[in-house]
């Protein structure tokens, strides 16, 4: 259906195909390696193809999609690489960011974040997008609560960048376990950033992160780019 209650036709086009390439992308939808279908994608959303390729080309210079030409668009593949740059961020800003929410959050911040809690689900297979939804939602609660925009913003970006690592996670053998773990985590994180503390909150984070399934992702990456090369050594 296409959207209404636009005033700026031309830009809020471009925008629409960018939101929803962009989503089908990071929820998997897309896979990595293949084409966007450009046209179905202009029919589908009721526009022309000019708003998709202005799309494209904002996709392309985040690093989700490749571009040879008008008619080759591939989503960018995955890698053990871009894994583990995307975990080093949020190895170094996620700790910072809960720092600074036990140091800077208000009533109403505390109000979100256990709205948010009291909404988690365990990260599994089971619960798939439902679960990855609520994780984010809590997380993202707890960066807002640091009043930092800038670090905001790069969090938000470096998440939906990992959301492709965290959905290749839940498909790994670990995926069915309960995370439990992660879980309780969470309920320390809300009572540390409550309490004020921010070195404790940081320190929880860092290993929180550590567990993530983008850790797992990478480990299953790096197996899998490892057999790959050494099947392709010539005997």
């Amino acid at each position: 259906m296409a959207p209404t209650g636009v005033t700026n036709v031309f830009s809020s086009k471009g925008d629409v195909a960018y939101a929803e390439v962009r989503r089908l992308i990071l929820t998997g939808e897309l896979t990595a390696g293949s084409r966007v279908p450009q046209y179905e994608l202009a029919e589908r959303l009721s526009m022309s193809i000019t708003p998709l390729r202005e799309a494209i080309r904002r996709l392309s210079s985040e690093g989700l999609v490749t571009v040879e030409s008008h008619r080759d668009v591939r989503v960018a593949a995955m890698s053990a690489e871009e894994a583990r740059q995307l975990f080093e961020v949020r190895l170094s800003l996620d700790p910072t960011a809960a720092e600074l929410a036990a140091l800077r959050r208000s009533d109403r911040d505390i109000l979100v974040m256990r709205e948010a809690l009291d909404r988690l689900l365990p990260v599994t297979r089971q619960w798939g997008e439902e679960g990855l939804l609520a994780h984010r939602n809590f997380h993202r609660a707890l960066y807002l609560a640091s009043h930092n925009d800038v670090l905001i913003r790069l969090l938000d970006d470096v998440w939906d960048k990992s959301d492709r690592y965290r959905r290749m996670g839940l498909e790994l053998p670990p995926g069915d376990e309960p995370r439990t773990r992660d879980l309780n985590e969470h309920h320390r994180l809300f009572d540390l950033v409550v309490a004020g503390d921010g070195p404790a909150a940081a320190a929880l984070m860092r290993s929180h992160i550590t567990e993530s399934l983008t850790a797992a992702a990478i480990r299953a990456l790096q197996d899998r780019e490892n057999s790959a090369d050494t099947a392709a050594e010539p005997a």
